[in-house]
């Protein structure tokens, strides 16, 4: 068993301190900055006094020929699920095919190498100009937020459904393909080993043999980013896509909180769908 070195990290700890003393004291943090402003409190109670009593009909007259307010939720939430459905299919493609060529299993591990010496020096040659440049586009599409790529996208293509697929599909499918590279190069090598020693093409020992045993770790995460997509979608509703976000917004901004609460739970209630659709996928796969 690799020694314990309690004193390495009692500096660690101690480093990460005084940074975070040091960030305090450039962001000019105190105690006093916690103290709720006038009226802060009377309407922090009031918004959470109706988080148990959310409202089922407008707490203001509704513009004429507006829809039940279950129906307006209904209907937000479907194009809550649709944009974040749009975004992780295209993230998906993105993060499959990025992460095959940043995979440094495919490139330099052995397991995956051709049989024939003319493929093994052509991979050698174009192998690291592609993962070079498959790594950076990785870098590049997960360094920007959803929402810089939201507000790219609108002054570029005006607000539209392209608009919001895209700003959830590119940092999604940088960070896919960095999870899916990693998770491919981590995984045991004793079925990849076998299939090669029986003369399998590098192909086939890649795709049968390291992929199959990373695969349900990548179900995983892909469906954790699905929920995050669906939080990112309805946050692209302060942007003025008609979301759950959107509906937020403006019940917000009128202080309408049993409204907020409304969407606010039906938000939660769509998260917790998803996990437990993402937890029964991954028994059958663990099974």
């Amino acid at each position: 068993m690799p020694r314990r070195r309690p004193g390495l990290r009692a500096g660690l700890a101690l480093l990460l301190l005084v940074l975070g003393l040091a960030a305090a004291a450039a962001l000019d943090l105190s105690p006093a900055g916690l103290a709720p402003k006038e009226g802060g409190l009377r309407l922090l109670g009031e918004f959470l006094a109706h988080a148990w009593a959310p409202a089922l009909d407008y707490e203001a007259t509704p513009p004429e020929g507006a829809p039940p307010i279950l129906a307006k939720t209904l209907e937000a939430a479907r194009r809550t699920i649709v944009f974040a459905a749009a975004g992780m299919s295209l993230a998906l493609v993105i993060g499959l095919v990025l992460g095959y060529f940043s995979c440094a299993a495919w490139w330099s591990d052995d397991l995956a190498g051709g049989r024939c010496g003319t493929t093994r020096r052509l991979r050698r040659l174009v192998g690291p100009a592609l993962w070079t440049t498959a790594r950076t586009l990785v870098v590049v599409l997960r360094s920007v937020h959803e929402l810089l790529w939201a507000v790219l996208f609108l002054a570029a293509l005006g607000l539209n459904s392209a608009t919001a697929v895209l700003a959830i599909a590119l940092p999604y499918g940088g960070t896919l393909a960095k999870v899916f590279g990693e998770l491919v190069d981590e995984a045991p090598r004793d079925a990849s080993n076998a299939l090669r020693q029986m003369g399998a093409r590098g192909a086939q020992t890649f795709l049968l043999g390291l992929v199959p045993r990373a695969l349900p770790d990548m179900c995983a995460y892909a469906f954790y980013r699905f929920e995050c997509a669906i939080r990112s979608s309805a946050v692209l509703g302060f942007f003025g896509f008609e979301t759950l976000g959107f509906a937020i917004k403006q019940s917000f901004e009128n202080l309408h909180y049993g409204e907020v609460w409304l969407y606010l739970w039906t938000l939660f209630a769509l998260v917790a769908a998803v996990e437990l659709w993402s937890s029964r996928v991954r028994r059958r796969f663990v099974a």
